[in-house]
Formats: structure tokens, C-alpha cells, sequence
């Protein structure tokens, strides 16, 4: 059984791939034959040791895959031998093998692929309770999105418009900004290099009949973020879950006070780890959603398992639009990562 694993926080070419024992599940778990691998952004930060949550080394990283059930421990009733499922577990996804906890297993809809369900993990699951639960939407409210061409910006842009809601996208490019607006956003602003403190929510209010954004999503942070706070409509929501392209930002207080705002933080692991019955529903409602027709994660690349340094510099370099997924040998095999 074959893995990518960091021994030392480092460069990406500081990984390499290690073969070893099949893995055995212990009571209420559940091991399964990797078919697809999800990559995100936090897997970057792990593997350079600025995550902030480190496993010892060595470890593979990963937060999300998708296969075959190959055989579950004692006392598991969820899945079975066969079964087809998405997996989320905190490391350890770069791998031919996972084994992770029943509650952390989630059978996919048929029709589904591999390649697609590991693209639905961290990504999806972000988007949604920073959406629904933390941002507390509405039917028919405005959500501005920041990095709406990446994993995280795209699931939100879907779900919003899954949900009844309008989706403004915010980018860097013109071509993403083309990819965004095909994947159903009502609007996008292009930042372009350009100063955003009042342009964006200038330009928000010209999208959005004159309104601001009733929740904002965002996981960018740094500059966009101050200037994304400032598009709120009164009463907004601003929903923090990363800084992919910033840095922690200073709130002042009496903006929140002056304009009736909230601001949220969101560790969406969180759920997996202490609220595994809510993470069970918000996967539910997804996969039925999948099953309609209406999500359906966009792939900006699926790679061989072996060629994880280039799929990471994809998402290093900003380039990804959707998800970037590897794929194993056996998914090649069997033809179901397709």
C-alpha cells in the first residue's frame, strides 16, 4: 500500500512515496480502497508545517477521499464491503488506503464519480455550514463570494444558488471570472490588481439593485476582506473560514456596531469531530442536491497519483478553477474515477 508521506515540513519535493502494510480497521472503523484524492489549500500548510493542526511525523496528508469499502471493524453498521464512499478524516488521504471512522464515511449517490465525490469534502462542507449554518441564509439573500474560482468559492457559489439565493463572485482574472459566471453566479467583480477599499462595494451595490451583500464568504482574507466587510448590507453576515490570499485581519468594532454586522469564524473540521450527526444531515442534503442535479464540483485537474508535486503547484500558484484530484491506480483500473 502505497503513500505520500512529508518527513520533514518542508518544500513539496521534500515528500515521497512509501510503500507499506495493508492498514487494518479497529471497532467502528472503516478501511477503504482510495480510488480519488482531494487536494486543498490547508494541505499546503500542513505539509510546510504552518497548519494549525500537525500530525508527528511522518504522516500523509489529505482530508478527503473517495473509494471501495474493502473491510470494516467491529461493531459497523453504516457501510459495507462494496460500498462506495467519500471519506473525510483530518490527515492521511494521500494514500492508496484510508481507514477512518464510520461517522466519517459517507455512501455516495449513485452516478456520483470518484473523482467528483473527492472534490466534495472540505470544499463543500465549508461552504455549507458557513452558508447555512453560520450565515444563517435565506431564501432570495445576496452572498458575496471572495475566491469564487477556487475549491471553497465554487462550492459556495453553487450551493447559494442551490438554495434560492444570488451569488456574486469575486476574482482576479477575466478568465476566471468567465469560469465563475458559467458555474451559475448572477455576478462577478474582477479585482485585477485594482485598489477594492470602496470599489467593491460600489460595484456590489451596482449588481445587487443598489444593496449591499447580506452575507459575505470569505476565504481570502487580508485586503479583500477589509473591503468585502464594507459591502455588507445592514444587518450583514461575514463568514471567515481562511486566508488563502492574505492574512489575519484587525476588526474594528464600532463598524460592527455602526452598521448592525456580524462577524464569523468557521473550522469546518469542527463538525466532523464534534458534531458528526450534523455533518451526517449537511452531506445528505448535499448528495440529494447531486442528485437533482444541482451541484455538481467542477474539476480544474485530475492528476496521477505520482505527479502530487505538480497538482499541489497548481493550487500554490493560484491557478486552480474547481478542484484538483488525484487519481490511483486502482481508480484508473476500474474505470470509476471517471
Amino acid at each position: 500500500m502505497r503513500s505520500i508521506v512529508v518527513s520533514k515540513h518542508g518544500v513539496l519535493e521534500d515528500m515521497a512515496i512509501t510503500d507499506g502494510p495493508s492498514l487494518k480497521p479497529g471497532a467502528g472503523e472503516v478501511r477503504v480502497g482510495v480510488h480519488a484524492i482531494g487536494l486543498n489549500f490547508p494541505d499546503l500548510l500542513v505539509i510546510s508545517g504552518k497548519y494549525q493542526i500537525l500530525p508527528p511525523l511522518p504522516f500523509s496528508p489529505g482530508k478527503e477521499v473517495a473509494g471501495e469499502v474493502l473491510s470494516v471493524g467491529e461493531g459497523v453498521m453504516r457501510v459495507k464491503p462494496g460500498d462506495r464512499v467519500m471519506v473525510q478524516i483530518e490527515h492521511g488521504g494521500y494514500a492508496e488506503e484510508v481507514v477512518a471512522r464510520q461517522e466519517s464515511s459517507f455512501v455516495m449517490p449513485p452516478g456520483l464519480s470518484m473523482v467528483k465525490a473527492a472534490a466534495m469534502g472540505i470544499a463543500y462542507i465549508t461552504a455549507w455550514f458557513g452558508i447555512v449554518d453560520r450565515g444563517q441564509f435565506r431564501f432570495g439573500e445576496t452572498v458575496l463570494v471572495t475566491g469564487a474560482a477556487g475549491g471553497c468559492g465554487i462550492a459556495a457559489i453553487q450551493i447559494v444558488k442551490a438554495l434560492g439565493g444570488r451569488a456574486i463572485g469575486v476574482v482576479s482574472t477575466q478568465e476566471k471570472a468567465d469560469f465563475v459566471r458559467g458555474q451559475g453566479a448572477d455576478g462577478v467583480i474582477v479585482i485585477d490588481n485594482r485598489d477594492m477599499k470602496d470599489a467593491l462595494r460600489d460595484e456590489v451595490s451596482a449588481l445587487n439593485n443598489g444593496r449591499g451583500a447580506d452575507i459575505v464568504f470569505d476565504p481570502v482574507g487580508g485586503d479583500i476582506f477589509d473591503a468585502a466587510l464594507r459591502s455588507l448590507a445592514w444587518s450583514g453576515r461575514a463568514i471567515i473560514c481562511g486566508f488563502a490570499g492574505g492574512k489575519p485581519n484587525q476588526i474594528r468594532s464600532n463598524y460592527l456596531l455602526i452598521k448592525h454586522i456580524s462577524v464569523s469564524g468557521l473550522h469546518a473540521s469542527d463538525y466532523r469531530d464534534f458534531h458528526p450527526e450534523i455533518l451526517d444531515d449537511a452531506m445528505a442534503r448535499m448528495f440529494t442536491l447531486v442528485s437533482m442535479g444541482r451541484l455538481d464540483p467542477p474539476i480544474s485537474g485530475a492528476y496521477r497519483f505520482e505527479d502530487y508535486v505538480p497538482a499541489l503547484q497548481e493550487i500554490s500558484a493560484r491557478r486552480v478553477q474547481g478542484k484538483v484530484v488525484l487519481v490511483t491506480d486502482v481508480g484508473k483500473a476500474t474505470g470509476q474515477a471517471a
